[in-house]
């Protein structure tokens, strides 16, 4: 299975770089995308309704300010799906971790820390490690050198 990487703006390319950084170190294979929930909300919905079946196990989305990427990803697929708040909006990201985290009942966002795209990365290689032991142990190994 592979991850998938949303971001809303090619602005937030850099604070994302952490996650496609741990699933390369992992052998994880991903693909990058931009799009806005926003602004193109027809491609955010057909991407996470055909995700499962494009061969995706992971979403990992990226957002700042009203950060409604990952919520919206989430209300059209039943994969996890990872949220990361980027900063850049009111007090160094908190109004994009609250859009983020802040999700109904049946929709859920795991989300990491403001900018804490490296973290999202981890995560996704331990979600998918529950159906790949190859994953297991290089995850285990990370552990032991220090999670660096």
């Amino acid at each position: 299975m592979k991850v998938a990487i949303l971001m809303g703006s090619p602005r937030d390319d850099e604070k994302m770089a952490g996650a496609s950084e741990m699933l390369t170190r992992f052998g994880v294979e991903h693909e990058v995308h931009v799009m806005s929930a926003h602004r193109t909300p027809e491609e955010v919905a057909e991407f996470a309704s055909n995700a499962r079946s494009n061969g995706f196990g992971v979403i990992i989305c990226g957002a700042g300010m009203a950060a409604h990427l990952a919520g919206v990803v989430s209300a059209h697929t039943t994969i996890p799906v990872i949220g990361v708040p980027l900063s850049g909006g009111i007090s160094g990201g908190m109004d994009a971790l609250l859009s983020t985290v802040q999700m109904p009942r049946g929709i859920p966002v795991a989300t990491v820390a403001v900018d804490g795209s490296a973290n999202a990365g981890v995560l996704a290689v331990e979600i998918l490690s529950l159906s790949n032991g190859d994953l297991v142990a290089q995850l285990q190994r990370f552990r032991d050198e220090g999670a660096r």
